[in-house]
């Protein structure tokens, strides 16, 4: 099985092909950019280049795994619209999967707190059991008001220092992506995992100015 892996809910502008065989991933090729600000403009090249590292086209594709966030509306949206968009393309299903999930399939084995960069001084998390089961979470909230009871190992972001010891990928991989999503089942709907209310918000009425 060949899937295409992309993910821009982090800083990270990510794209990968990884072959599946007997349920084992192995990545043959990918392309990641850390860039807040180039979502848009980097993931189709992106995803373009690493398919043809592969030694495949698009049409050799069988399946498309999003990261879904959480993240910031900007970002994700870049992400999500385009495997969208492939998936129509090609008549390819295209698999949500949390991008906290993603980080934590790489780190098994204990409590793990995976956290990325909200912004606002604040991160989004979410706690996984040992076996990579998500306990809590997702939520966004600042550092100090995320519960760390029973979390042994942090993974994710580095901007913070939470006090316990720091593990795994610091952005979701083409690899986590894919063990984090149920490529046997129905994809679900493409819901974007914002956590919060959009920054822009629709104008008001204007206010009547009464005559002077």
């Amino acid at each position: 099985m060949l899937v295409l892996a992309v993910d821009t809910a982090t800083p990270a502008v990510t794209a990968g092909v990884v072959e599946l065989t007997g349920g084992t991933p192995r990545l043959l090729a990918q392309r990641v950019t850390v860039d807040a600000r180039a979502h848009g403009e980097l993931l189709t090249p992106h995803l373009r280049d690493a398919v043809a590292e592969s030694g495949h086209t698009l049409a050799d594709l069988d399946a498309v795994v999003c990261g879904v966030g959480p993240g910031p509306f900007t970002g994700l949206r870049a992400g999500m619209v385009t495997a969208a968009a492939l998936g129509h393309a090609l008549d390819r299903p295209v698999f949500p999967v949390c991008s906290l999930d993603a980080i934590a399939a790489e780190v098994r084995g204990e409590p793990l707190l995976v956290v990325t960069d909200a912004r606002r001084k604040e991160l989004y998390w979410a706690t996984y059991a040992a076996d990579g089961t998500r306990t809590t979470g997702p939520g966004v909230d600042k550092p100090v008001d995320i519960p760390l009871g029973g979390v042994t190992r942090i993974a994710g972001t580095r901007i913070v220092d939470l006090g316990a010891p720091i593990t795994g990928p610091e952005y979701p991989s083409p690899v986590g992506l894919v063990l984090a999503a149920d490529l046997d089942g129905e994809p679900g709907p493409l819901t974007p995992l914002y956590l919060r209310r959009p920054d822009a918000v629709e104008p008001g009425a204007r206010k009547r100015v009464s005559p002077g």
